[in-house]
């Protein structure tokens, strides 16, 4: 269909949709951390949230990413 001379480039289309990260929530992301850290049967405080977050961090593939466990990290630290 064709709307204001916008031919829409199907190829592109299907490229960026692909290529779009689907971050999890902050919640999503700690449940599964701390869901980690109990099977890996040790003890659950901030220094063994943080190396894991730190961890993710130093591996993340993205910007986007990288933001996503800044954020979290700064969760840790307020008061």
């Amino acid at each position: 269909m064709q709307q204001n001379g916008y031919i829409p480039d199907t190829a592109t289309a299907i490229a960026q949709y692909f290529t779009k990260v689907n971050m999890p929530t902050q919640q999503e992301t700690l449940g599964q951390i701390v869901v980690e850290i109990l099977n890996d049967g040790r003890n659950l405080n901030r220094k063994s949230l943080c190396t894991k977050l730190l961890r993710r961090l130093d591996q993340a593939s993205c910007p986007e990413e990288e933001g996503h466990y800044n954020a979290l990290i700064g969760l840790l630290f307020e008061r």
